[in-house]
């Protein structure tokens, strides 16, 4: 059963849309419709605020934390049409290390890349454009490549595919799969899922998964555990939840894990990758395990809607408005 382990009071003044935990699970970052992106330290059962960010004009979609091995350095993206890179320079000492500006809608989404990649973090805009910005940490800098047209009318969600896989000894991959090879995958308001391959220095569309009827609302690429295949869990406006399925890449066989009661905000894996959690229009958040005859079935539900959470720190609960 999901349990609610604890609330905070993030002292926001309108709705909340998203909230990430960082990669040690002690610090909080949310972001709300009020424009601002508020961080908690969260250790030992307790919250304490942290940080105040104020650099964005409109509601703030969504945050994301990057990697440690690069500092503690914070993604987010606002109706604004911008995106900042937040940083910190001592404790406590949040300034604005770089701003994107270059989207002519609403930014809704931003995923951080694996960290074997460097600093790289994709951007998904309703202009129907994806971003990929990459640091030279070095050096300060940042180059931007862009993708147009990734989505007709807009693009509402990225998610990154693993870069590595354990010991060779247990990965059943094909060999002739490639793993060095950047891909990530971004679902929009045209129904579709998209995997993007980076080719040199331009990205490709890959292939195009087609099964939603109305808009993509979140898309996730699984963790990569050892497993012997690829997983893309996909949710939509038209209330279903699809699981990807592939062992080389190429061939993706789509499952539909349920038809909920309302819209699906938000699709989120387990670290380890073998379970799922959903959030929506409901008001629900549950957790779905694949069993070994290949059905999806609920294990957990809350029905709380003040639970934000679902037991993994890299599951989130997030409800954007566009």
């Amino acid at each position: 059963m999901v349990s609610v382990l604890n609330t905070i009071d993030t002292g926001h003044e309108d709705m909340i849309h998203c909230a990430d935990v960082d990669y040690y699970g002690l610090r909080l970052a949310t972001c709300s419709s009020d424009n601002s992106v508020k961080i908690f330290d969260i250790k030992n059962g307790a919250q304490t605020l942290a940080a105040d960010l104020k650099g964005h004009g409109g509601p703030v979609w969504q945050v994301a934390w990057g990697h440690p091995r690069y500092g503690n350095v914070l993604a987010s993206c606002s109706y604004d049409r911008k995106v900042i890179v937040w940083k910190e320079a001592g404790p406590g000492d949040w300034t604005k290390w770089y701003e994107y500006s270059n989207h002519d809608s609403s930014v809704n989404s931003v995923a951080w890349a694996p960290a074997e990649y460097g600093l790289v973090l994709a951007c998904g805009s309703s202009d129907g454009s994806l971003s990929i910005l990459t640091a030279n940490v070095e050096a300060g800098t940042w180059d931007c490549k862009k993708i147009p047209n990734a989505h007709t009318i807009g693009c509402n969600t990225v998610s990154w595919c693993p870069a590595t896989v354990p010991e060779p000894a247990f990965d059943q991959r094909p060999s002739k799969t490639n793993l060095a090879v950047k891909r990530l995958v971004s679902g929009g308001c045209d129904n579709a899922v998209k995997i993007w391959k980076e080719e040199g220095d331009r990205w490709e569309e890959e292939k195009r998964l087609e099964l939603h009827s109305d808009w993509v609302r979140d898309v996730a690429w699984a963790p990569s555990v050892g497993m012997p295949r690829h997983q893309i869990a996909s949710c939509s406006q038209d209330r279903r939840v699809v699981i990807w399925t592939s062992d080389d890449l190429v061939s993706w066989q789509p499952a539909v894990l349920h038809n909920f009661d309302d819209v699906v905000w938000n699709v989120s894996w387990s670290l380890t990758g073998n379970i799922l959690g959903v959030s929506g229009g409901d008001n629900k958040v549950s957790l779905w395990k694949e069993t070994n005859e290949g059905q999806w079935m609920c294990i957990s539900e809350d029905t709380n809607s003040a639970s934000a959470a679902a037991g993994q720190n890299n599951f989130v609960s997030e409800q954007r408005t566009l």
